[in-house]
């Protein structure tokens, strides 16, 4: 890979299209990020024109070739490694071929898709709160909650490439239904359009709140926004706790858009994982905010290329 190369790298969320340049050394040059589309008559040709529009931006002028290679992070589920996506929160996509397209686009450097929770642990552990570390969970916390794996330094992929996907293990039996079919998983309770949700159902807000706006009234001491993400938030330590009881990690980091939030959110998870996190292993993991904060999904998708050896088991 030449040193002059950068990595074009792209994060593909129910919320945001992101798209950026990372140098060798896991930096961001350049960014830029776009709402994912919605909509009843949103179809996939009309979402990828959407994404292809977002990379133009870096492409046009320099070429597909001016890269090293092309890394995403997009939701889940997938088909991995071959790219086929139908993330949960973005219906428009369904068995898409993502890397396909993106490999059509980017015909001469290598293109490598993971879902994002996964690349934002990876993004962590390479140059985030685990760094320096062997073993790390990565996750993301909001449209979806998803997560990644790192054990022993490398990459944990699982049979379908979603080892470390905490967003579906059970937190509560007797609680909400979840879009993948089950019910009570940390998906259904901690996800930032269930948090909304919950919310309006005790009186708060609107229709058409969001997370977001949870957040910013809980902020000002509104008590029922302080109860949703104390709701979360206790769901997520409780889910946190079990993975660690499980994987025996050094840290757990946490990014995504609902972890913006704060204290308000880490508060009671830091308080439901201790409770629930008995032994002296799981006692000595260190649960903290994604040190990368937004960037991580992108860093860790870069990663992808630019740490192969490590972070990408395929080809």
């Amino acid at each position: 890979m030449p040193a002059s190369r950068n990595v074009l790298a792209l994060d593909i969320g129910g919320t945001k299209l992101a798209a950026a340049v990372v140098d060798r050394g896991g930096r961001v040059s350049a960014a830029a990020r776009v709402p994912t589309p919605h909509g009843r008559k949103l179809d996939g040709e009309t979402l990828w024109k959407t994404v292809v529009a977002l990379l133009d931006r870096f492409t046009s002028g320099v070429g597909a070739t001016s890269f090293a290679g092309v890394g995403v992070g997009c939701g889940g589920p997938m088909t991995w490694p071959d790219g086929h996506v139908s993330p949960l929160n973005i219906p428009a996509w369904r068995d898409f071929p993502l890397r396909e397209r993106l490999k059509e686009r980017f015909p001469d450097v290598p293109v490598r898709v993971h879902n994002d929770a996964v690349c934002v642990a990876v993004g962590e552990h390479w140059r985030g709160a685990g760094r320096g570390r062997a073993n790390v969970l990565g996750m993301v916390v909001s449209t979806g909650v998803g997560g990644g794996l790192v054990l022993g330094g490398r990459l944990v992929d699982g049979r379908t490439g979603n080892a470390g996907h905490i967003g579906h293990v059970v937190v509560d039996p007797e609680g909400p239904d979840c879009e993948c079919g089950g019910r009570g998983c940390l998906e259904a309770v901690a996800r930032g359009p269930a948090v909304a949700a919950w919310a309006r159902s005790q009186g708060w807000g609107r229709p058409g709140s969001t997370a977001r706006d949870v957040a910013d009234d809980a902020a000002r001491g509104h008590p029922v926004a302080v109860a949703a993400l104390r709701r979360a938030g206790e769901a997520l330590g409780v889910a946190i706790a079990s993975a660690t009881h499980l994987l025996d990690v050094d840290v757990v980091a946490v990014g995504g858009g609902l972890s913006q939030a704060g204290p308000l959110l880490f508060d009671p998870l830091e308080e439901a994982f201790r409770r629930h996190a008995g032994m002296d292993w799981a006692r000595g993991v260190r649960v903290v905010a994604a040190a990368l904060g937004q960037e991580a999904g992108m860093v860790g998708a870069a990663a992808l290329v630019l740490k192969g050896s490590r972070y990408w088991n395929a080809d």
